[in-house]
């Protein structure tokens, strides 16, 4: 068994901890919250045998073995490079930093110190999406012509909702952040890297009520996203991202090619790991539903569906402990997914398209970015 020590305890609570504990290879022996009384109550309520709020204390124990961090994405460049340094395995929720440099760093660290480190980009296990990225590597559409991919949510469309860390810029917050951060990666994985990007980014609820002082503060982060990417083969891609709206069909993907059309797509608004189908034609044919491979398929479903999809995030992790080997998705694809936001903000700001270098170009530059 891998011993684990869960650092976050919101999504680390409602998925880390009972996927964690359902895995057969591992076993939590130690939780962190920066409240020891609220650490104490989760380590009861979940029987796990030690609590901390106190990061060096739990990487101290030598039962700890590896390491999930799930709290905001301010708090993981820090907590990441503590964790590696002392030795331990990590799997790390995204966006993984505040910037590709931070990213960057990570991802050497993890080189040099032996570790493996892994990321939670959960749509690459997904039944239908593993079974669209087979259909795509089939040629089943042939040469690539345009892609269109929307993911529509309403998890911010309600005013009343208060301001937290996700209303702030320098604290990770964001829609380009907790989607885009997704689609970057999935971009990357179906069809390939990113030449030149253009983004534009508004705010939709400028102000949100803050907790503390009952007042309205200021919101400085994206709630929608509309960004037009040429792909490295010159295949144009576009993206529409919101997490304030109410939306019949909340992701889509649309990938037209010479020789079909391909679409995956959920209606399923509470649940953003099942519901998704395939459909596909041929050019003059009206579409039709394709059928998932009874293998591809989840073994066994929860109340929070999450745990399905993060149960063979954690089994590929284990593999990379097991083996000693880096497994996919990594601190690579992270830092990926990291320079192409980056990149969004960029040229968000400028107004303008900006290219993107390759990565391993970006990685073997020692200059910040």
């Amino acid at each position: 068994m891998i011993g684990v020590a869960v650092v976050g305890t919101g999504f680390g609570q409602k998925v880390h901890i009972p996927a964690f504990q359902a895995h057969h290879k591992t076993e939590i022996v130690a939780i962190y919250h920066r409240d020891i009384q609220k650490a104490k109550a989760i380590a009861a309520t979940h029987h796990i045998p030690h609590a901390s709020d106190n990061l060096t204390e739990i990487l101290a124990l030598p039962e700890v073995q590896a390491v999930s961090i799930s709290t905001p994405p301010f708090l993981h460049y820090e907590m990441a490079k503590q964790v590696m340094q002392a030795g331990k395995n990590i799997l790390l929720e995204k966006p993984i930093t505040l910037n590709a440099n931070e990213a960057k760093e990570l991802y050497h660290l993890a080189k040099n110190q032996g570790v493996i480190a892994s990321v939670d980009f959960e749509f690459r296990f997904v039944p239908a999406w593993q079974f669209f990225s087979q259909l795509l590597s089939s040629n089943y559409v042939g040469n690539l012509r345009l892609i269109k991919i929307d993911w529509l949510g309403s998890s911010r469309a309600d005013t009343s909702r208060p301001w937290n860390w996700y209303s702030s810029q320098e604290q990770g917050g964001g829609a380009l952040g907790s989607l885009g951060s997704h689609a970057f990666d999935y971009i990357n994985w179906l069809f390939g890297s990113v030449s030149r990007l253009n983004a534009y980014l508004t705010t939709a609820i400028p102000a949100r009520i803050n907790p503390e002082t009952g007042e309205l503060k200021s919101v400085d982060t994206d709630d929608n996203c509309l960004l037009s990417l040429e792909l490295a083969n010159g295949t144009p891609c576009q993206v529409s991202i919101s997490a304030v709206v109410h939306a019949d069909r909340p992701h889509w993907l649309e990938v037209y090619g010479d020789k079909g059309t391909l679409i995956l797509g959920s209606y399923n608004q509470k649940d953003y790991i099942h519901g998704f189908r395939v459909w596909g034609s041929q050019p003059g044919q009206p579409l039709q539903e394709i059928e998932i491979p009874q293998h591809l398929l989840f073994p066994q479903h929860y109340n929070d569906g999450r745990i399905c999809a993060f149960l063979r995030v954690v089994d590929q992790w284990v593999k990379g402990i097991e083996t000693k080997q880096e497994t996919t998705p990594s601190l690579y694809e992270g830092v990926y997914s990291q320079l192409l936001m980056d990149l969004s903000h960029k040229s968000n700001e400028l107004r303008t398209w900006v290219d993107v270098p390759s990565l391993d170009s970006f990685l073997a530059n020692t200059t910040p970015y």
